[in-house]
């Protein structure tokens, strides 16, 4: 049975759309079948993390203004054949989809996908209400920042009030110094704050900029941390149950170089 998973957050530049591209592929990699949608429009940056820029003919307008088939505007990955992109329109604005039109798409493709996976705007506007209007699951994406946990909080009461009952949290940039050392907020108090299921925890990673840049999805970065985080995302999501990456422990030398100020 096909299920549509929105990736949604409170606040732009958490990470939604890197987390969207990961699952995305990590799913694919397990051999579903997998459809991204991008529903951004006006600021779509998915085609970008997955190097299809450059491919694009149709968009999720041009399809749900009748103008194309869905088919005719999905973008099929270069590396995985069962994962496929319908991006959306650079040029129009967020109300230029509503959410009947988007729920009628979805369960269109759900006879071709196993799963539909919707990259939504940040913020609760007309673009969220359109992004969760057909999902079945929602993924809200924020870092351990008081501001990001607070916007959290208001996504999650906005999907309960939408009826979306199954929401989960991933939590993204992790930076242990700074959680022990009491600079930034430990999983307890987000947990605590957020009270939904937690399926990611997601270090810091300069790879994850190094990724985007390529236009590789930092899933696929064998030597990454957030890239191992991401795939037991995936796993846990598909019902696996997968504890927590235990954070790396900081070296002798980066220790005193950072008691001396030095770092």
């Amino acid at each position: 049975m096909s299920e549509i998973i929105v990736i949604t957050s409170g606040k732009g530049g958490v990470g939604k759309t890197t987390t969207t591209a990961s699952i995305g592929v990590g799913l694919a990699m397990r051999g579903n079948r997998v459809a991204l949608i991008d529903t951004d429009t006006g600021l779509r940056n998915l085609d970008l993390l997955l190097g299809l820029e450059n491919r694009i003919m149709y968009d999720l307008v041009d399809v749900t203004s009748g103008r194309v088939p869905y088919h005719k505007a999905l973008v099929r990955h270069k590396k995985f054949e069962t994962l496929y992109l319908l991006p959306t329109s650079q040029v129009k604005d967020k109300t230029a989809v509503n959410p009947q039109q988007l729920i009628d798409l979805c369960k269109e493709m759900k006879k071709d996908f196993d799963f539909i996976i919707i990259d939504c705007p940040a913020g609760i506007e007309q673009g969220f209400q359109t992004a969760i209007a057909a999902a079945d699951c929602a993924v809200v994406v924020t870092t351990p920042e008081i501001t990001a946990v607070r916007d959290a909080d208001k996504i999650i009461g906005e999907l309960g009030r939408a009826d979306k009952e199954n929401v989960k949290l991933v939590v993204n940039r992790i930076r242990q110094q700074m959680v022990e050392k009491g600079d930034m907020m430990d999983m307890e108090d987000i947990n605590e704050i957020l009270s939904v299921e937690c399926i990611g925890q997601v270090p810091d990673d300069e790879m994850v900029v190094m990724a985007t840049n390529r236009g590789e999805p930092v899933i696929t970065m064998k030597d990454s941390l957030a890239g191992q985080a991401y795939k037991n995302v995936v796993g846990r999501l598909c019902g696996e149950s997968i504890p927590f990456l235990k954070p790396p422990k900081e070296g002798f030398f980066a220790k005193l170089k950072r008691l001396f100020g030095l770092f």
